[in-house]
């Protein structure tokens, strides 16, 4: 028997499904927000599984915002992300349009070539990345984080956009030629609206990889005052030392969260929209 969207058991199953991926994806998150309301005792001597006691313990974000400086990882991850997510997204756009509307003999290899960068570990550049930002005095700085987040996110970026220039009909550049507009004006004003849907997505699923990248953020920085979240986790987790403290661990890790989210809700139109977009060639 064939299921459709007609058939009632159709629909019975992938409503199940959806209900039970939905509690998979919420399950987890709730539970750190439980967690993030317990102290010690509740985790050692009660089942983990558990619901908190009251008082819920809302104090252990001030504690671990205010105790391990969770505000300064904060704001630094915020600062890496935001910026290169802008200079990614840019960069990418600009060269998926030139590489998708203007027919030159190189154009086939570069696009391949950035594709090769694809299937490359950054995590194999470390040593070498290291020696180059450290001759150019990057080490140790946001800047230099913020250069090699953006230079590993651009190879994803150009292979979506590509796909979004190729599609859309040359009319459009026929007529702002005719109109007096310049490739610069065509591309700001005509090509670059219509990408939007694309250069969101684009922008949100390399913003996910760079707000929870750890590697790279712990051999470029040393100094406390720069580290990002993920590393800010970590190092709180070693500060504990032989007692760790599971409720604000919890709570660092629900703030590490909630942005990711909060994003997502705001633009999962875009997402979706962007997605299908790049589906079709």
């Amino acid at each position: 028997m064939i299921l459709n969207k007609q058939n009632p058991l159709a629909r019975i199953i992938t409503n199940l499904i959806m209900l039970l991926w939905t509690v998979a994806v919420l399950y987890p998150l709730v539970w750190t927000l439980l967690g993030a309301l317990k102290d010690n005792p509740q985790f050692l001597l009660n089942k983990p599984w558990a619901l908190p006691e009251f008082p819920l313990l809302w104090s252990n974000f001030t504690y671990v915002w205010s105790k391990y400086g969770f505000g300064s990882f904060f704001l630094n991850s915020t600062i890496v992300t935001v910026s290169s997510i802008f200079l990614s997204v840019f960069l990418a756009a600009t060269t998926a349009y030139v590489l998708a509307r203007f027919a030159f003999k190189a154009s086939r290899t570069m696009y391949y070539f950035y594709l090769s960068a694809m299937m490359i570990p950054m995590i194999l550049g470390l040593i070498p990345l290291f020696f180059l930002l450290n001759d150019m005095g990057l080490i140790n700085t946001l800047s230099g984080l913020i250069i090699v987040y953006t230079a590993s996110a651009l190879p994803f970026g150009i292979f979506v956009l590509v796909s979004f220039f190729k599609m859309l009909p040359k009319e459009l550049e026929e007529a702002a030629s005719i109109d007096g507009a310049g490739y610069t004006r065509t591309f700001f004003s005509v090509m670059l609206p219509l990408a939007k849907s694309g250069m969101i997505s684009v922008g949100i699923m390399n913003g996910l990889n760079i707000w929870n990248e750890y590697i790279m953020g712990t051999v470029f920085i040393n100094d406390p005052k720069l580290y990002t979240l993920p590393v800010g986790i970590a190092v709180m987790q070693t500060e504990m030392q032989y007692r760790t403290e599971w409720g604000p661990l919890f709570a660092g890790l629900l703030v590490s969260i909630i942005p990711v989210i909060v994003v997502y809700v705001i633009f999962q139109k875009q997402i979706a929209e962007g997605v299908t977009a790049g589906a079709v060639k």
